[in-house]
């Protein structure tokens, strides 16, 4: 790992994801979780404050990046929750099948090289009756964004740590083993090939 990818590209990252529209995006499906959380991509932390004391018990926060763990370490303090950071990637899941309430995924499903065998790895922890609650940005449905998306992904993904802009997030989920049964969209305020967000939530059939 270079010193762009340890130290400058967590930083820019925290700034982008930290925009306001985005956490604005957050607020809508974090408090919703419930019981023993698994986050994918917990990355600085930025969903800490939004999860509601009252319902959960505990965070397992999936994150691979050393540069993101590091700024993380800032909200944990202040938490007032039992946080459990796992060094490894959205593939690799290490908790027993059936073991977690709820699945957090924000502004991840973007970035995971495999994402199909990453949901299958959270389809399979998921307890009977649990549910992932997600918030990403992705295709876009107006055909014009559409050609921008795909024309600047490629030159897009080198300098984002492998973020995609043209993910359809929703067939993304089903392919993954899930149903999605709370599907909401809109552009938020922001460039329109980046800012194309996706929300709700899904349950592991």
């Amino acid at each position: 790992m270079g010193f762009y990818d340890r130290h400058i590209l967590p930083r820019a990252i925290n700034i982008a994801c930290s925009s306001k529209p985005n956490m604005k995006q957050r607020e809508k499906v974090v408090p919703l979780a419930e019981g023993e959380v698994l986050e994918i991509g917990m990355g600085s932390g930025l969903n800490l404050g939004f999860y509601d004391r009252n319902k959960v018990r505990k965070v397992w926060g999936l994150e691979p990046s050393e540069g993101m763990r590091q700024l993380a370490r800032k909200n944990f303090d202040g938490a007032d929750l039992e946080i459990e950071v796992i060094d490894l990637p959205g593939e690799e899941i290490p908790l027993d099948t059936n073991s977690v309430d709820t699945v957090v995924v924000t502004y991840t499903l973007c970035t995971i090289p495999d994402a199909r065998r990453a949901l299958h790895g959270m389809h399979r922890v998921l307890r009977p009756g649990g549910k992932l609650l997600f918030c990403e940005h992705g295709l876009a449905p107006d055909e014009a964004v559409q050609k921008w998306q795909n024309r600047i992904n490629p030159a897009w993904r080198m300098f984002s740590g492998g973020c995609n802009v043209n993910r359809d997030i929703p067939d993304l989920l089903q392919s993954g083993g899930f149903r999605v049964d709370v599907d909401e969209r809109m552009y938020i305020p922001g460039v329109r090939v980046l800012s194309y967000n996706y929300w709700g939530s899904a349950i592991a059939d």
